[in-house]
């Protein structure tokens, strides 16, 4: 796991070279992506959201402060990111539909981007815990939950260490962790691995395990719907991140005791989190929901960003 992990520190780093150095093609603007229904749904990742009004805040949790940002009004939605990620990462057209009617509130993660970091041992349900204290700091009894990949892991574990926080619970490229993990195929590890060639080919290479490769030859201008990094980590940080990720036990035994009402979203393009690990997932949570979208990769959202939000909101709702 941890040879795994280690290289996909240089990811962020990487897609910041080629979100600056793409060529922009013919559909950067206008490109459409299937639906599952089999309509069009348009790539439309624009700053419709324009980073400079919405406020970044700090909070008191815990031995550190996070950072954080407030989108919308309704019931409380709290993002939790993937590993190595930061909150400007969150595709901008993903955020406004869903803060159109929720209060959704992203933040950095610990030791990530603007949020603080202690001498404390980074752990998968020591970031659940500083989600939970986030939600306390800002009045929040209840939230809904949504995690991605590797927050998704830290979803799990705020809704079986705070139950009574999480209304309903969205895992979205998850997994349970531990041996009961479907892990990736030899050949995506070994694109994970692989650190040879120029900085640009290596990014290129690990950008496209993030999305089927049909879909990038026919979105070649990633600017037109992956967020340019505007925050920065330091290496330590990811690589604490890394052991949290390596260390974690999972939580496959415990899953039954999940008594929020969730779903599990998944692409069945995705080669990172292997979509079976969605359903290891959900015949484990009582009552839970599997869905996967066709054509979807690890980073479906950015893919797919109306049909995302759907998804998202219709199970919100109901």
């Amino acid at each position: 796991m941890r040879l795994f992990l280690t290289p996909v520190i240089l990811i962020l780093v990487l897609l910041l070279l080629l979100a600056g150095c793409t060529t922009p093609g013919p559909t950067s603007s206008n490109s459409s992506a299937p639906a599952s229904s089999g309509s069009p749904v348009k790539v439309t990742n624009s700053p419709v959201i324009p980073p400079g009004i919405v406020q970044t805040r700090t909070a008191r949790v815990d031995d550190i402060n996070i950072a954080y940002k407030e989108i919308g009004q309704g019931t409380p939605l709290l993002l939790i990111t993937g590993y190595g990620a930061t909150m400007d990462l969150w595709p901008p057209g993903v955020l406004a539909n869903l803060s159109s009617n929720h209060r959704v509130i992203i933040f950095d993660n610990r030791g990530m981007g603007n949020t603080t970091a202690s001498n404390k041992t980074f752990s998968i349900p020591l970031f659940a815990d500083d989600a939970a204290g986030l939600m306390g700091a800002l009045n929040i009894s209840k939230a809904d939950v949504l995690g991605w990949s590797m927050g998704a892991d830290v979803a799990q574990e705020l809704a079986l260490r705070h139950p009574g926080k999480v209304n309903r619970l969205i895992l979205y490229a998850g997994s349970p962790g531990g041996n009961e993990s479907v892990p990736a195929s030899p050949a995506v590890i070994e694109k994970l691995t692989n650190t040879s060639g120029s900085a640009r080919e290596q990014g290129e290479r690990l950008f496209s395990l993030l999305f089927p490769a049909s879909w990038l030859r026919a979105h070649p201008d990633s600017r037109a719907y992956f967020p340019i990094p505007t925050e920065i980590s330091s290496p330590g940080s990811y690589v604490r991140q890394a052991d949290a990720m390596a260390s974690w036990n999972g939580t496959f035994s415990r899953l039954p005791d999940i008594r929020s009402p969730t779903l599990v979203l998944t692409g069945t393009e995705d080669v990172i989190s292997v979509p079976a690990n969605a359903f290891v997932i959900g015949g484990r949570i009582p009552g839970s929901w599997v869905i996967q979208v066709p054509g979807g990769g690890h980073g479906m959202m950015y893919q797919f960003p109306e049909e995302f939000g759907r998804i998202v909101t219709f199970f919100l709702d109901s």
